[in-house]
Parts: C-alpha cells; sequence; structure tokens
C-alpha cells in the first residue's frame, strides 16, 4: 500500500516522516519533474507494510508553484490507498485549509493534529471525536517530535486504507450561490468526473479555481464550458465575491464553525514568547547579521580547528596503519608489484585520503541541522531578505546557497521553489560559488601544510571570500543578464523548537552514507583511472619514472594554463581535471601521484607550492567549475546545454582571474 504524507509548511512533517520511516528511506525524482520524492517503508503492529511518500510541504492544491503541482498530479495520477494529513495543531484554523480540499478527494486520510503536547501546555483543547465527526475522517492527537501517537496514527491509516474508508463529509458550504453554484457544476461535469477517476465535487471546485490542467482532462464541449462559466459568473454576481474569494469563504467559514464547536484555543503559548524574545536579539535590524557571522564562525571552528579536525586526525592514523598492515601483507605473500601498487598506492592511497575527511563533513552537517530544526534558518532567510534584494535576489535564494554549503546538487535542485524564472536562473548561476563540503578535504590538506597555525582563519576566509565573490557575480548578472525585480518574498517564521536528535542523526547518516558511496563509486574510479594512467606509458609498459607515463603526458599539456597561477606541475593540472569528478579526487590524485598515503599528503604537497601559491591554488579550488552530478544538476534545472556550458566556462574563467590576481598581488606585496 502506498500512503501520501501532506502538510503545510513547518508543521512536523518531516519528523513525523523520520519516526514513521526511520532509516529505511530513500529520494528520488517526481515523475517529469525535478522535485525531490523521499519515500519510506512503515509496518503496523499488526504486520501490514506498506510506503510512505513525503510530498513536498504546501498551503494548497491550487496549483501556482512547482511543489503544488506535484503534490496534485501525484494524488490524481498514483492515486495513494491513503492520505496522512499532518497539521499544526497550534495553528489549527490555516493549516484546516488544505484538509478539506483533501478531502474533497474522495481517498481514505486520517488527520494527524501535530503537537498537541504544547496545545495541552498552554491551555488549549480539542475535542478529538467532535473534530472527527464533523471532517467525516479518523483524527489522531500525535507528538511528532515526542513519537507520541504515531503507533496509534499508523494503525488507523492501515484501516482506513485496508476497509476504503471514504470521509463521509464533502459538503462544505452552506445554502446559497456558492452552493448551487458548486452543486450545479457537480452534475454537469460527473460523468467526465469518473471517466478520469476523480472525485465529482472536486471537479466542480477546481473547475471554479480554474485548474486548467483538470479542465483539459474533463473534455468538455465548448457548450458545457459555456454554460459553466455562465454558472461562476452568476454566483460571483449574487455572491459579491469573485471565484477564487468565493472558495476561500466556503472554506473558513467551514473551519470557524469546526474550531468553535470543537477547539479551545491555547494562550499565548511559551513557546511564541520564547522566540519573540529570542528573535529580539537574532532578528534585530543591528544584531542579526554580525550574530550570523559568530554562528559560522563558530561552527567552522569547531569542524576545521575542532572536534573535527581531531577526528578526522584520529581516523587518517587508523587508515595509515591500515595501508601499512595490508602493504606488508602483499609483500609477504609475493603479490606482483603491480597489483600490489594499484591496491596500496591505488585504492587505499585514493580512497582512503578522502575517507579521512568524512568526521569533517559528519561535524558540519550536524551544527547544520540543528539550526535548521531549531527554526533558525528561517530566521536568516528572512534577515538576509534586505541585502540579498540589493543585488537582485530575494531571501527566498538563501536557503539554497545554505544547502551549497553541503553539496550543489541539492542546493541547484532546491532552486525550484523559487517562483519566478528570473529569481530561479540567477540563483542556479551563484549556488556554485558558495563552497561546497566537498572542497573540505583541499583545504584541510593545504591549510595543514602551510598555515597549520591559522588554519581556521585560512577556512573561514575562503568560505567567505566564495560569499563575497558570489556578490560581485550577482550584482553583474543583476546589470547584464537578470533585469527586473525580484518576487516578493513572503515565509511562515515557527516557534524555536529543539532540535530533534533523531532528525540530527538521521541527516549524518544520510550525508555519512552519500559521502561513502561517492568514495567506492566516483572517486574509487578516478583513482583507479589516475593509477593507470600514471603507471603506464604510452606503450602501456610500466613507466619507470612517473614523469614518463600517460598521465604526465596529459599533464604536461595542461600545466602551462596554470603557471600565470604559480603552480605548473603537471601533477597539480591533473588533480585539478579529476576534481570535475569530484571534488574530493584533487587530495586522492595528488595522493596517488605523489605515492604517499593520507596522513602524509599535506607533507608531500608542500614540495610542490609556496605559501603564496598555495593560497591561489586554494581560491582557483574554491572558485572553479563545480563536479559532474553538480553540472548535471544545473543542465536539468535550466533545461540548457548551452547556458550550462557557459555557466562551466565562466566559473573557471572567473577562477583564473580571481587566483592570478591573489598570486600577483600577493607576490608584489610580499
Amino acid at each position: 500500500m502506498i500512503f501520501a504524507l501532506i502538510g503545510n509548511q513547518n508543521c512536523g512533517k518531516t519528523t513525523l516522516f523520520n519516526q514513521l520511516t526511520g532509516s529505511n528511506q530513500h529520494v528520488g525524482n517526481f515523475p517529469g519533474v525535478t522535485v525531490d520524492q523521499k519515500m519510506g517503508q512503515i509496518k503496523s503492529k499488526s504486520g501490514l507494510e506498506g510506503t510512505v511518500v513525503d510530498l513536498p510541504g504546501i498551503y494548497s492544491l491550487r496549483p501556482y508553484t512547482n511543489e503544488e503541482i506535484v503534490t496534485r498530479d501525484f494524488l490524481l495520477n498514483e492515486k495513494p490507498d491513503g492520505i496522512i494529513n499532518i497539521v499544526d495543531a497550534t495553528n489549527i484554523e490555516r493549516n484546516l485549509y488544505l484538509t478539506l480540499q483533501l478531502i474533497e478527494l474522495h481517498i481514505p486520510m486520517v488527520l494527524a493534529l501535530n503537537m498537541m503536547d504544547e496545545v495541552r501546555n498552554n491551555g488549549g483543547s480539542i475535542n478529538i471525536k467532535k473534530m472527527a465527526d464533523q471532517l467525516g475522517i479518523p483524527v489522531i492527537p500525535i507528538s511528532a517530535i515526542k513519537n507520541e501517537g504515531v503507533d496509534d496514527l499508523v494503525q488507523e491509516i492501515f484501516h482506513a486504507a485496508q476497509d476504503k474508508l471514504i470521509p463521509k463529509v464533502y459538503d462544505f458550504c452552506e445554502p446559497g450561490p456558492i452552493h448551487r453554484c458548486i452543486h450545479g457544476l457537480y452534475h454537469q461535469v460527473e460523468d467526465h468526473a469518473k471517466r478520469i477517476g476523480i472525485n465529482g465535487r472536486f471537479a466542480a471546485v477546481k473547475l471554479i479555481e480554474g485548474d486548467e490542467d483538470i479542465i483539459q482532462r474533463l473534455q468538455l464541449s465548448d457548450n458545457e464550458r459555456d454554460m459553466a462559466e455562465h454558472s461562476i459568473i452568476e454566483m460571483e454576481r449574487d455572491s459579491g465575491l469573485d471565484r477564487n474569494a468565493a472558495m476561500a469563504e466556503m472554506r473558513y467559514t467551514f473551519i470557524e464553525k469546526l474550531c468553535d464547536a470543537a477547539v479551545v484555543k491555547c494562550q499565548i503559548s511559551k513557546e511564541y514568547l520564547r522566540s519573540q524574545r529570542i528573535d529580539s536579539i537574532l532578528t534585530n535590524r543591528y544584531l542579526a547579521l554580525p550574530v550570523f557571522a559568530g554562528i559560522m564562525v563558530f561552527i567552522f571552528w569547531m569542524t576545521f580547528g575542532g572536534i573535527g579536525a581531531f577526528l578526522s586526525d584520529f581516523l587518517s592514523e587508523g587508515i595509515e596503519r591500515l595501508t601499512a598492515w595490508v602493504d606488508y601483507g602483499l609483500t609477504v605473500y609475493g603479490i606482483n608489484p603491480v597489483v600490489k601498487s594499484l591496491v596500496v598506492d591505488g585504492v587505499f592511497a585514493g580512497v582512503g585520503s578522502v575517507l579521512s575527511f568524512l568526521p569533517i563533513i559528519l561535524v558540519l552537517f550536524f551544527f547544520l541541522s540543528i539550526l535548521e530544526d531549531s527554526g533558525y534558518m528561517a530566521r536568516i532567510a528572512f534577515v538576509m531578505d534586505t541585502l540579498l534584494r540589493k543585488i537582485g535576489l530575494s531571501g527566498r535564494s538563501f536557503v539554497p546557497m545554505l544547502i551549497g554549503f553541503g553539496c550543489s546538487v541539492p542546493a541547484v535542485m532546491a532552486s525550484r521553489t523559487l517562483y519566478s524564472d528570473r529569481d530561479r536562473n540567477m540563483t542556479i548561476m551563484l549556488v556554485p560559488y558558495i563552497s561546497c563540503s566537498a572542497k573540505i578535504p583541499i583545504y584541510t590538506v593545504f591549510t595543514a601544510a602551510f598555515f597549520p597555525d591559522h588554519g581556521v582563519l585560512v577556512m573561514t576566509l575562503l568560505y567567505f571570500g566564495g560569499m563575497l565573490t558570489g556578490v560581485i557575480m550577482a550584482l553583474i548578472f543583476k546589470k547584464v543578464l537578470f533585469r527586473g525585480k525580484p518576487m516578493p518574498f513572503v515565509m511562515e517564521l515557527p516557534n524555536y523548537r529543539f532540535p530533534s536528535l533523531k532528525s540530527v542523526l538521521l541527516l549524518m547518516w544520510e550525508k555519512a552514507r552519500d559521502f561513502i558511496e561517492r568514495a567506492f563509486t566516483i572517486i574509487f574510479v578516478a583513482t583507479i583511472i589516475i593509477w593507470f594512467l600514471q603507471t603506464f606509458d604510452a606503450r602501456l609498459n610500466v613507466a619507470t619514472d612517473s614523469a614518463q607515463s600517460l598521465l604526465a603526458m596529459i599533464g604536461q599539456w595542461l600545466a602551462p594554463i596554470f603557471g600565470p597561477l604559480g603552480f605548473s606541475d603537471w601533477r597539480i593540472s591533473t588533480a585539478l581535471v579529476t576534481g570535475i569528478t569530484a571534488k574530493e579526487a584533487v587530495v586522492s590524485t595528488l595522493s596517488v601521484l605523489l605515492g604517499t598515503s593520507a596522513a602524509g599528503v599535506s607533507g608531500a604537497i608542500s614540495n610542490l607550492f609556496t605559501p603564496l601559491s598555495a593560497v591561489s591554488f586554494l581560491v582557483f579550488t574554491l572558485l572553479y567549475t563545480p563536479c559532474v552530478a553538480a553540472i548535471a544538476a544545473i543542465r536539468r534545472e535550466m533545461n540548457s546545454t548551452t547556458r550550462t556550458v557557459g555557466i562551466v566556462i565562466l566559473q573557471c574563467v572567473v577562477a583564473w582571474v580571481m587566483a592570478a590576481i591573489v598570486y600577483h598581488v600577493g607576490g608584489f606585496l610580499f
């Protein structure tokens, strides 16, 4: 059985999804679009099994945004066995607006009243039985973050799906012009709706709302369309409301009466008052940005100079010992030197050098997930709106950019939440200037080699340098490519809440799994290729000198391009090329080419660079083209190969120019 999990944004939907599915989940794409499709397996106490699809957070089934289109199409095309509609019980009136639209679909459905613990703690109450009777669907009180009531919810949705318990109530309008219009259209389109497998009343409402997709599916004749339009115009005249306002009026009138009968409203909640006090500092017009900068510096320090660096060094030593043990074992058993070189100098040196940075990635995402779960991320998007508007964007663009600190691929994909093509394309072009976590191994190796006492400072400057470059490029784009104003930015600020440990750990697990998969797929393959090209010459004989290898030939052809940047060794240019497959491959390639282990890379590269050329190299790797996966995501989101190639070329040019400026200005000053 397949269940759709649907709710407003910030209602606890992700927390509930994690409680329902645990780590048994995976991410794909919805058919025909690039909106993420998160799925997970659930099991009831009685042994029944099903799949939950976590649909995007929306406020309505009106098809304005990609998220709303995806949700509506999934419900109509995939026809799930049941709907789990989660609502924020502390803000129930607004949340129930979507609930009424879902009920119109006539799909078995259960309403999950989330945050009921907060309602009780603040003196409120909800009559569950009365609400269930008036809505005609089962209602289950839960607290997703505390995992209260979740088992009951699972049992109820399986029961509703098995017994095909269609919502018993579907008429929300009182007698009058709106009622007459809906019922008249219902009888007019009923046969058409049955033919395409949707509820007639839902089709009638969508006809009033002007949903072109539904209207086309119904295949009404010109005469039927004219009759429908006449009925709608008559309703507007008699009710004094336009068609959209009439639908909203119908639903909110029903919701108001329902809440009067079943809901005792809370006092102003402690969570709200606490959030107001915190916001007086964190969203203060003078303090917000300095506080945010301070938080990010602290995160960078903990990641690169504190616990993250300590754990990374510890893991690196372990990999070093394992490599030595494997090397000894292969030697003792007389394994062919070429095979031994492949295992030790190829696989262990390359993949091992990347895996040693896993703790740093995990620490970074530990802190970022805390910021997101607590509600602070939403505040920063709000705070950044004013600043981003000066460079031609809105606060909504800040979310994809912030995701870019982790990985450019989901950051580019997150741009789909932007409403205008202008904002979306501009954001996509700026995301690669945000330093992703895949570059952390490069930064760590070079700062350890050349700036061991100032590693955190160098890392912080690199991150802020990337953002500054992005700002400069945004100003250029605003004047040249994306004239006009960004879309207005409206968002809901949730109350601050303590992060769910389970959600934080699940996010860390997802990132660890992704990092390890990349290490043993893309980086593994890249390492083998680099080892092969370095080991053999043009005649496919074992090269006695690496300078005579196939790899050296390629690297020597590219090396002059980087001469003006202060690094012309063929091994460096080769590492940069492999970095296009995955940025972590830069370190693994250098490790293979220099014949060293994970722990020895920093020492080995000190012979290839001066401190100034090392800074130039870091600037270039910070800004040059993103990895192949990110390029593919850009191509998919922009739907243009020409634009994608242009973005890649532009980034390489910007990286080369900025690195050259750093190298030559630095040489002049120092």
